[in-house]
């Protein structure tokens, strides 16, 4: 007897301790941000048109991406040096399966194949550099590089001595033209003398053709060589010409030292925090955003020594009237090549019609 009790009451322990081990609850993952399961990276795209080594455009882009991954928990991916066109198409749908929430596509280019691709993809937003088409899951984005243009315009308005720039440009697209109407705006504001001689080169990067290009402006005398390209191709030439330069993109003074005064310069990162944070927290909305100096997406490159003091005066005190918006790139009164004055004085050009700028300003000397 004593033995079956015992073996009765074992058996009721182990009933009991199976059934407490039962209503114990299952051990919860831990909440993001706590110890436990890590918050999932949101996947980030990137499509470029030239290689990340470009020193100019791509590179200022890629610099952005790599901001963005250290200041944000993203996975970023990127294709480089993708014509503008079919390809695009492609390379954007690759993104978009390979699992990227934000895609950002960095070429004017590149306008209607996010169009196109965007459709297929609702639930990703697409983020188009430099273009003015919209979708409710696509958004436009670039900077008043045009106000540090002219801003660097001055300083090339003061270094010349021959009265003739050359200007090394990509393609005749308002935003090309818009910059180079800025340029000479700057330039004249202060040597009212001075034309600028434009080549085009039909293409963002060949650092042949670029070169090859400041070197006919060189030899048409011009003295000082500025550019809307991605490589420091032209401010090369200068320098074997013993002439000045001005930069793009990128502060590019270590490949043309003897020759670089400055550059308009872009700073991608900062916004690209903004808008992947806005996803991440849902209040992305689609949107044309084009921001200027006071929101230091652009800026002007420091200075060099071949700036004389005089000058560096003029285009700081300009510098700080921008910011402030009291003084405007496109306000009248404005002549063009013709002389016809299409900006009459007080009036300011809207951003609509410096969006569409199909004109050159008086004191460029070229051909759109």
């Amino acid at each position: 007897m004593k033995k079956r009790t015992v073996i009765v009451l074992i058996a009721l322990v182990l009933v009991m301790a199976l059934a407490v081990s039962g209503c114990t609850p299952k051990e919860q993952p831990a909440a993001n941000g706590q110890d436990g399961a890590k918050e999932e990276k949101i996947k980030v795209g990137f499509i470029y048109v030239g290689p990340v080594g470009d020193a100019g455009w791509t590179y200022a882009h890629d610099a952005g991406r790599r901001y963005l991954e250290e200041h944000l928990n993203v996975e970023t991916t990127y294709i480089e040096s993708v014509p503008e066109g079919a390809d695009a198409e492609r390379v954007l749908t690759q993104l978009a399966e390979e699992g990227n929430k934000i895609i950002f596509a960095t070429s004017f280019g590149y306008m209607d194949p996010v169009i196109n691709v965007a459709k297929k993809y609702p639930d990703v937003i697409f983020m188009h550099c430099s273009g003015y088409k919209t979708a409710d899951n696509v958004g436009t984005y670039f900077g008043r590089i045009y106000q540090p243009r002219y801003l660097s315009g001055i300083a090339a308005g003061y270094k010349t001595k021959s009265n003739t720039i050359g200007y090394v440009a990509a393609f005749p697209i308002p935003e090309v033209i818009r910059g180079i109407n800025a340029f000479t705006l700057g330039v004249r504001s202060v040597n009212p003398d001075a034309k600028v001689k434009v080549v085009w080169t039909n293409t963002w990067y060949d650092p042949a053709a670029e070169k090859d290009a400041a070197i006919s402006l060189l030899e048409a005398g011009a003295d000082v060589i500025a550019q809307h390209q991605d490589t420091p191709g032209p401010q090369q030439a200068a320098q074997e010409k013993g002439a000045f330069s001005v930069g793009y993109n990128t502060d590019m003074k270590q490949f043309a030292p003897q020759a670089y005064l400055t550059a308009p310069v872009w700073n991608w990162g900062p916004y690209y925090v903004e808008v992947v944070k806005s996803v991440m927290e849902g209040t992305w909305k689609s949107e044309q955003y084009w921001g200027g100096m006071a929101d230091n997406i652009v800026d002007l490159a420091p200075l060099t020594e071949l700036v004389d003091e005089e000058a560096k005066k003029a285009i700081e005190e300009k510098k700080q009237e921008i910011i402030n918006g009291t003084f405007k790139v496109f306000r009248g009164p404005i002549k063009d090549q013709k002389g016809e004055l299409k900006v009459k004085e007080g009036e300011e050009m809207t951003d609509a019609e410096m969006l569409q700028f199909d004109w050159f300003v008086e004191g460029v000397e070229g051909t759109i």
